[in-house]
């Protein structure tokens, strides 16, 4: 696979390099949260991002809670949805853009704290992003707990279509 030329998302964080090291990853959950204010609301927190990988993490507070005390199952699906949504989100074409289509949740063991979900796309998956203004593609994401469990299965199938109006750099 040849390597391929940053798109809007990706050239937005790279800015973070100017930044100081100390700062960046605070900086970035600003400008992530502002994108994505749910996310803020939440408080999500992106651990890392890249085109082949992201992982977001999701403290058990409060706010997030059910009635049990564990992170509430909307809130699961809040966290599978964002790093599954910002590795999309790192890979579409400037040109289109990525809706949510189809999402399944099978909730096994009861959580234990936090929660971490990491979204990974294959080489040929960011191929297809890239060759086509329209597609699908099923995003693997994994859910673990702070115990190492995983207390739910999670499906996502994102499209991209062209986008209504031109990109802008």
């Amino acid at each position: 696979m040849s390597e391929q030329a940053p798109n809007r998302l990706q050239r937005s964080l790279m800015r973070l390099d100017e930044a100081p090291a100390f700062m960046r990853g605070f900086v970035q959950n600003i400008i992530l949260r502002r994108a994505v204010p749910f996310t803020g609301t939440a408080g999500v927190q992106f651990v890392s991002l890249t085109p082949e990988r992201v992982e977001v993490r999701l403290a058990n507070e409060r706010r997030v809670q059910n009635h049990i005390g564990g992170v509430h199952a909307s809130a699961m699906n809040l966290l599978a949805e964002t790093a599954t949504g910002m590795v999309v989100g790192m890979n579409v074409r400037d040109d289109c853009t990525p809706l949510a289509k189809e999402l399944g949740m099978a909730f096994r063991k009861r959580a234990t704290g936090g929660l971490k979900a990491i979204a990974t796309l294959t080489p040929l998956q960011r191929e297809a992003m890239q060759a086509s203004d329209k597609g699908e593609v099923q995003v693997q994401v994994t859910l673990t707990d702070d115990a190492g469990v995983q207390p739910v299965e999670c499906a996502f199938t994102w499209a991209w279509v062209p986008a209504s109006r031109p990109a802008k750099n």
